[in-house]
């Protein structure tokens, strides 16, 4: 679990394809001395496992759901990626809950700068807008933003000076390409809602009504 708060920005060393799996190496100023061979780290939002470490250098292996769902398949070496160790549960969550688990990809459809903060618009799959809510939270590279509208197949947010500064957005442009996770919390709600007959104990349509979920 993370927090959506960027650490640090690497940078893609490599990326190998391996059948429909592969692996990448990402150049990084995060202590190793700190990271754990099997670490959970967030790589441009996307939840990954540390498999190799030395010489400033960590190497992840990636799944082909991973491949799929991110845009890790058109990254190419000295590509900046941004970084987010797993979060620990002694510490404040700044950000919102992030799972690291890329939904979807999103395009920038708009950049516009007003008042050294920068409003991005993005185009993505429909079928996901319902997760997200004006005012509600949205990982963007892993990036937690609230989002400011939300359209049919769009989203737009809000990016202030500090957060352009010490992550990859500063640097995006329109059609450039981002890993999109959605509210988690919206997922499980949406799960609860679509119950019709749970067994003894489940949640009921009628009991989420009486208690303000409908």
């Amino acid at each position: 679990m993370f927090t959506g708060l960027i650490e640090t920005v690497g940078e893609l060393v490599s990326i190998e394809k391996k059948g429909a799996s592969g692996s990448l190496t990402v150049k990084t100023s995060l202590p190793l001395s700190e990271i754990a061979i099997g670490a959970s780290i967030a790589v441009n939002g996307a939840c990954l496992t540390a498999v190799r470490l030395g010489g400033g250098t960590i190497t992840f292996d990636i799944s082909p759901e991973t491949i799929d769902r991110t845009v890790f398949r058109h990254l190419k070496a000295g590509s900046p990626l941004n970084l987010e160790r797993a979060m620990r549960l002694s510490d404040r969550l700044d950000g919102h809950l992030v799972s690291g688990h890329v939904d979807c990809i999103a395009t920038v459809s708009e950049r516009r700068e007003t008042s050294d903060n920068i409003v991005f618009s993005f185009r993505f799959p429909a079928a996901f807008a319902r997760y997200l809510a004006a005012k509600g939270s949205v990982a963007v590279d892993g990036i937690s933003l609230t989002v400011n509208s939300v359209g049919p197949d769009s989203f737009s947010v809000n990016v202030i000076p500090h957060t352009a500064a010490k992550t990859t957005l500063l640097a995006k442009r329109v059609g450039d390409e981002v890993n999109i996770e959605t509210d988690l919390l919206c997922r499980y709600l949406e799960r609860l809602l679509a119950v019709k007959e749970p067994k003894d104990g489940g949640v009921t349509m009628d009991l989420l009504a009486k208690n303000g979920f409908m």
